[in-house]
């Protein structure tokens, strides 16, 4: 689909602000609809004298009375629409949001053109408290109006509509025209199962500026406003259950490996920050017992809505049990799919528990100490190869509490970055022993090197393919099916010319037994036998991660087609 955009700007009597709003927002190039929402004398003037001067980018268009928000925007988006474009960026007249995102919204447009894109404030100190902490009230009324959480600021005017199914709801429904026209068609929209993306974008608070906020009028208004969407949710209530487990009508499904394995990191990060927040809370005041029980829900949601994870899952599951003649392992289907994302869930309250205290060392203990105990007394550096089974973040957490070993993750977070976020906040050393990464080569190899020589273990994951097209891949068999396995593991140990481990952290009635194991003393790689050595190595690692597997089904957590091959994949070719 091809996006054409325009700007939509509703206005009333903010004539100080409207002529350095349009001048943030000129340079680009997109056509400017303003709605002068009935504003007075002055402002008509100021707006008349800007639409000359911006020639035909500006489009002014006049409402004869004040109808408040919500008709002046449907009014501007309609006009857009007539006028043949596709999408609408909404924006404020007062100049509270950075013009400088614009490219962002466009951005997400262009990726995702069914989607509503929203901006999701950042606030600086100068909000009114009062404002910024009443909105928390309808963020959680949207939540249970459209039973998710994927509208996490339903208040904010900086946001893009697809302007066919906007207009067709403005066209099948009388929406408010004031404050609450912002909350009410988002969820609408989303009663209609259109996507959301959000956007993190500042916004300012200029000292006496003019809001039309009437704190008691509109107030009334959007508490009308969520009575009538709980009375509409509850009337939709089996219909939208329903679509939790139902494809998106008119979302085309990607087919082809270019939309399994390789797209793992395109997989957003599900769950609110605040949420983790609340869960992180919860753990400090009630203990780690309590707030395990509010997994149990928790999970039961994210299992209805994640279908992909479900899916992926009940894969999972499927080849370990075809590769596992003797029996014994868990059958594929919606009970195995929710112990494994139980598992899951209780995996990162493990985390957060290690990094802020709240697990010993007497909970945790090696299967056979020595190699461990070896290679700290050696003091050399090392590359230590996990995978996403188990808990390999909670032996970083008590190696920085414990001082035993230096221990430093290089690691893709960016999929990541609400609940890294939070565990930044359980203690200061979490960001200070993790680097992030696109993909391991070496230019990734040099800046590891120092930290090899100083004697520190580097941990890094076999189970993940890099994270863009090109990277460099090796097949090797996993669970009785060809698998793509990252070369990058390999290439950095050749590089570093350091010993290799694997180590695999398993939980098991309470306790976290840890699985350290020599790999190889130095990795070889010679030109002539490049390709073999590497499938070699790659071979090595999926049978002792396969090994694991069998050991702890449910903590293996990759929720995507860990099988498929994705675009650009090199196939083994070095």
């Amino acid at each position: 689909m091809s996006v054409r955009a325009a700007i939509v700007i509703p206005i009333y009597n903010h004539k100080d602000e409207i002529g350095a709003t349009l001048a943030r927002l000129a340079p680009y190039g997109l056509p400017m609809f303003v709605v002068d929402d009935g504003s007075d004398a002055a402002t008509q003037a100021v707006l008349a004298e800007l639409a000359r001067s911006h020639g035909a980018q500006v489009v002014l268009q006049r409402l004869p009375v004040n109808g408040g928000k919500g008709a002046a925007v449907m009014a501007g988006l309609r006009a857009a629409f007539a006028a043949g474009y596709t999408h609408a960026l909404q924006i404020d007249a007062d100049g509270q949001h950075d013009a400088a995102d614009v490219p962002r919204f466009l951005d997400a447009a262009q990726a995702m053109p069914d989607a509503v894109v929203l901006g999701r404030p950042v606030y600086d100190e100068s909000v009114p408290k009062a404002r910024l902490y009443g909105r928390y009230l309808t963020h959680v009324w949207v939540w249970i109006e459209t039973l998710s959480f994927q509208i996490p600021d339903a208040m904010c005017g900086f946001r893009l509509y697809p302007l066919e199914a906007a207009c067709k709801l403005i066209d099948d429904v009388a929406l408010p025209t004031r404050m609450d026209f912002d909350i009410e068609i988002l969820v609408r929209l989303a009663w209609r199962r259109l996507r959301f993306h959000t956007i993190p974008t500042h916004v300012t608070y200029a000292q006496g500026g003019l809001s039309h906020f009437d704190v008691v009028r509109d107030n009334v208004r959007i508490s009308k406003s969520h009575t009538r969407l709980v009375a509409g949710m509850l009337l939709r209530l089996p219909l939208l259950l329903g679509y939790k487990v139902l494809p998106r009508r008119g979302a085309a499904p990607e087919t082809g490996a270019h939309a399994k394995a390789g797209r793992w990191w395109r997989i957003a990060e599900r769950g609110s920050r605040t949420g983790m927040q609340l869960l992180a809370l919860s753990c400090r005041l009630f203990g780690m017992r309590v707030t395990g029980l509010l997994l149990h829900p928790i999970v039961a949601y994210f299992l209805l809505t994640g279908r992909a994870a479900r899916n992926e899952s009940r894969r999972y599951f499927a080849h370990l049990q075809e590769a596992s003649p003797e029996g014994g392992t868990p059958a594929p289907g919606w009970g195995s799919a929710y112990r494994h994302m139980l598992a899951f869930a209780q995996a990162g309250l493990d985390k957060l528990a290690a990094w802020s205290g709240r697990v010993t060392h007497g909970k945790v203990a090696f299967d056979d100490p020595a190699p461990f105990d070896a290679l700290v007394a050696s003091r050399r550096g090392a590359l230590v190869i996990g995978a996403h089974l188990g808990n390999l973040e909670m032996t970083r957490a008590l190696a920085v509490r414990g001082g035993q070993a230096k221990v430093t993750a290089v690691v893709y977070t960016e999929h990541a970055r609400r609940f890294n976020s939070v565990l930044a906040g359980a203690h200061r050393d979490f960001r200070s022993r993790l680097i992030e990464v696109t993909d391991f080569g070496p230019q990734t190899a040099m800046m590891m090197q120092e930290r090899i020589d100083a004697g520190e273990l580097l941990v890094i994951v076999g189970d993940r393919v890099p994270a863009h097209e090109a990277g460099r891949t090796v097949e090797a068999p996993f669970l009785g099916v060809p698998a793509l396995f990252a070369q990058g593991p390999y290439v950095l140990a050749y590089a570093l010319g350091c010993p290799v481990y694997t180590f695999f952290c398993i939980k098991q009635n309470g306790r976290h037994t840890l699985y350290f194991e020599p790999f190889a003393q130095r990795i070889e790689l010679p030109r002539r036998a490049r390709a073999e050595h590497l499938a070699a190595y790659a071979r090595r690692y999926s049978e002792r991660l396969e090994h694991y597997c069998r050991k702890a089904p449910f903590q293996w957590f990759n929720f995507f087609d860990f099988w498929a091959r994705p675009s650009g994949a090199a196939n083994g070719r070095t």
